[in-house]
């Protein structure tokens, strides 16, 4: 895929972006909890299963009895790479599953969603696999079940720039939103195999992360790491580029953001472990092969500035086909740990195979 297809447009203006209230609408909510409810137009149906074969059999597992199963699920409404969660609802994927889910849009750190996940204050919650895999080694009790797709976070630099390349990065000033985010880390871990040292060698600078783009124009720095949808929508505007993705080479086929379930949820209810991990994956399948729909169901947690069209885009371009689970999922989980010892993210005693082993689970399996 180039970078036209990628950016699925052009000529869009910056000020009207901030103007449209891009930033309001990425400010972190008020409180940690905040529930949405949401009317189930049914269960969907015409998915094509034959595409998704371990899904095809887990699907048809038969539901869970009884009066529907309560469960807390926790997301960052903001995220468009998250669009099947809401998809989950308004199709009737929980619904089939034979459960009731109350989204909680969490704002608080990394540490206490897992906090929340692993003390039963929520039962499960996605996130981003190089954001949570630190905390994970503090040994919270939040089991990860899958990966649930890839392609969330770009490097972009003006178009003028002498930045057409991740190692053009070397000697750079890059900004970044986080200076512990997970595309930092990523970012981090391609410079090193690149065989640049990305502590030493590259100057990264925290800015907020609805103003990156102000800082290269400012030209205090020279490029700037960034979401979707933030990302996507800067990329319309012509005098921006894509440096590099999360999906380029190797990592198109690995997941960047994943399923993490209360510990003790996967050892005394299996079944309900079982049941969200799979009406999730079920949507995002749907939202795979049904991006126009999917688009609809995240439109009212998007940017103003966001047209049906870019979030159509944008989940097309996330690879919501890839969803790991089982072993796939621990090689990739012990993958991305070994990365993150290879820029001193990780400590370097740490047994990675051990590590994945503990914090992942198979609720296939059961």
């Amino acid at each position: 895929m180039n970078n036209d297809d990628k950016r699925g447009g052009r000529g869009f203006d910056r000020r009207h972006l901030l103007q449209a209230g891009l930033a309001a609408a990425f400010a972190a909510p008020l409180g940690a909890l905040g529930a949405q409810a949401f009317a189930p137009r049914g269960i969907a149906s015409g998915i094509d299963f034959s595409e998704f074969p371990l899904c095809r059999t887990a699907s048809d597992a038969p539901a869970l009895t009884g009066a529907p199963r309560k469960l807390k699920l926790s997301w960052n409404a903001g995220a468009v790479c998250l669009a099947p969660v809401p998809v989950a609802i308004e199709h009737g994927f929980f619904q089939k599953h034979n459960l009731d889910v109350e989204l909680v849009n969490y704002s608080g750190s990394t540490d206490q969603l897992l906090e929340a996940i692993a003390t039963g204050k929520s039962d499960a919650g996605l996130g981003m696999a190089l954001r949570w895999l630190k905390p994970l080694e503090q040994g919270f009790d939040v089991k990860i079940a899958a990966g649930t797709h890839g392609g969330c976070m770009r490097v972009l630099s003006r178009a003028d720039s002498g930045v057409a390349k991740l190692a053009d990065l070397k000697g750079k000033i890059v900004a970044v939103g986080d200076l512990a985010g997970p595309d930092k880390n990523f970012f981090s871990i391609q410079l090193a195999k690149l065989g640049i040292d990305p502590n030493k060698d590259v100057d990264w600078r925290a800015y907020p992360g609805n103003l990156l783009n102000v800082a290269v124009e400012k030209g205090e720095v020279q490029a700037f790491l960034s979401s979707d949808p933030l990302a996507y929508l800067w990329l319309k505007n012509t005098q921006y580029k894509e440096v590099a993705s999360n999906l380029d080479g190797e990592f198109r086929e690995k997941s960047c953001c994943i399923l993490g379930l209360r510990g003790s949820l996967v050892r005394e209810e299996p079944q309900v472990a079982r049941a969200i991990t799979q009406a999730l994956l079920d949507a995002a399948m749907f939202s795979s092969q049904n991006a126009t729909a999917a688009a609809k169901s995240f439109q009212s947690y998007a940017p103003k500035a966001a047209t049906l069209a870019d979030i159509e885009g944008m989940v097309r371009y996330h690879t919501h086909h890839h969803h790991p689970v089982g072993d796939v999922l621990k090689r990739e989980l012990k993958a991305y740990a070994d990365d993150l010892k290879s820029v001193q993210v990780f400590k370097p005693s740490t047994d990675t195979a051990k590590f994945a082993e503990r914090i992942y689970v198979d609720v296939f399996a059961v």
